[in-house]
């Protein structure tokens, strides 16, 4: 096994997969007798069912690979497989697209030195392991989770409802507002309750293109913060006529501060899940805490920290009409514009419940 940087609990997100000779036992293209590695189909359905994706790289017949995959009962665990004749690099950047993660995110499974020596020549980022050491690698932090929740246990099916809304929108015809109205969403934000915090957290660690700071917070932090009188924590979720995508936004407030005799809002932490980053309600979040402040009489602050990935969240605050007013470094604080605050999309529902509704 061979890791890009040092070990990093849970940061494995998805397992690509080569199949002849590491999924089953055999070469298929040269008719040999397939047979399901026992060892290797165990360690799929255990990373699955603990939020671990899996996908497939792998050079055959994609025809004949995935009849294959379903004979042994496998088709339904592997999201966007790559099958073709793309070199192995090449495969798992397109998983990554797919799935909205960082290549290094990604483990990379085969039997041959060759294949996996490219995939570290080219994206040195991926964790490639060898077939033969797949019990070994498997036990180590990349690969466990702290926590399994609720949505990680049912994280191949968010994907797979994702898959088919993706492919109801490439069938539809019409402007993409149209599209999202017919979707039927509901966005819902509440104060975090202690049943939310695993996720929450799970939710910073997960989440790095659209995460404001970068910043990640752990179980008891966001415990203590969520019975703080002096801090807002709140959660968002969605839903639509495919189904739920769960927790998918998160956000910290801190409000107790006064500066030059004004009382201020500060935004420590604001997140949305890339998988509705096409859904248009990015924003939805932000504006409900611009409307809680501004009902409270605060101004607002964020704080915005520069890491390289998360250029999609600077952007969302700058459309919010916020402006930077300190910078020191990659750490920038902005400014709320109380008169920029933005209605509700029309395509969407937003039921903010309980503590703080506006």
């Amino acid at each position: 096994m061979s890791a890009p940087d040092e070990p990093r609990e849970g940061r494995v997100k998805c397992v690509v997969w080569d199949l002849d000779n590491t999924v089953w036992d055999g070469v298929l293209l040269e008719g040999d007798r397939l047979r399901p590695r026992p060892e290797v189909v165990e360690v799929i359905r255990r990373l699955d069912s603990v939020g671990v994706l899996h996908s497939v790289a792998s050079k055959n017949d994609p025809e004949l690979a995935m009849a294959r995959l379903k004979e042994f009962g496998l088709d339904e665990y592997f999201v966007y497989p790559q099958i073709g004749w793309d070199a192995k690099s090449h495969s798992i950047r397109q998983v990554a697209k797919s799935i909205n993660i960082g290549i290094d995110a990604i483990a990379f499974v085969d039997d041959q030195e060759f294949e996996r020596a490219e995939v570290a020549h080219v994206l040195p980022q991926v964790l490639c392991v060898d077939v033969a050491e797949l019990e070994h690698a498997v036990r180590q932090p990349e690969f466990r989770p702290r926590f399994v929740t609720g949505e990680s246990a049912r994280r191949r099916d968010l994907y797979r409802q994702q898959i088919a809304r993706d492919g109801a929108e490439r069938a539809f015809v019409g402007p993409s507002e149209e599209f999202l109205a017919q979707l039927d969403m509901e966005f819902t934000i509440k104060p975090a309750g202690r049943e939310d915090l695993q996720r929450a957290e799970e939710l910073t660690i997960r989440t790095n293109q659209l995460n404001s700071t970068g910043r990640t917070y752990s179980y008891e932090e966001l415990d203590a913060l969520s019975t703080s009188p002096d801090h807002l924590l709140l959660v968002a979720s969605l839903d639509d006529r495919f189904g739920s995508y769960g927790s998918i936004g998160l956000c910290l407030v801190e409000k107790g501060t006064v500066e030059k005799g004004a009382r201020v809002w500060h935004l420590r932490l604001l997140l949305m899940s890339c998988r509705v980053v096409s859904r248009g309600v990015g924003t939805v979040l932000l504006n409900h805490v611009l409307r809680l402040a501004r009902d409270a009489g605060a101004a607002l602050h964020a704080d915005f920290v520069e890491t390289g990935r998360n250029r999609m969240m600077q952007i969302t605050y700058a459309f919010a009409g916020f402006e930077e007013i300190e910078r020191d470094g990659t750490h920038v604080v902005l400014r709320s514009n109380p008169d920029r605050i933005q209605p509700w999309p029309s395509y969407v529902r937003v039921d903010t419940t309980g503590e703080g509704r506006p």
